[in-house]
């Protein structure tokens, strides 16, 4: 293996340890609160997107969310609030950006939790 290739590896192995730390640090040191998830999920008005039950988004460029893994929602939510500031890890939608700016990572557990709790159609592909 040359230089390059050498440097090339370390770096992507560096970063996917990054992520699986930041992954871990996500999962853990808070008990999400599903009630407090449902009145934040109102709050910032939520369904006027994704549909009032969550399973039917007003476009079909917005995601069904009812049932979604609560880790999976947690990370969505934090590369909408990284933005475009960080290509490698965020995710660009100004909408989507502007509604998780306030949120605490505590908050976004908490509706992540919510969101997963409820009744959807996703399911695992086998």
């Amino acid at each position: 293996m040359n230089k390059p290739e050498q440097a090339l590896a370390i770096v992507v192995k560096a970063a996917a340890a990054a992520l699986v730390a930041a992954v871990g640090v996500i999962g853990s040191a808070h008990a999400a609160d599903v009630s407090n998830g449902k009145a934040l999920v109102g709050s910032h008005n939520c369904a006027a997107c994704h549909g009032a039950t969550f399973t039917k988004p007003v476009s079909s460029d917005y995601p069904k969310l009812a049932g979604q893994h609560a880790d999976y929602i947690v990370m969505a939510l934090r590369q909408y609030q990284m933005g475009t500031g960080n290509p490698n890890f965020g995710r660009n939608n100004a909408i989507m950006q502007a509604q998780v700016q306030s949120l605490s990572l505590s908050d976004m557990k908490d509706i992540a939790a919510y969101i997963e709790s409820l009744p959807g159609d996703l399911v695992d592909k086998k």
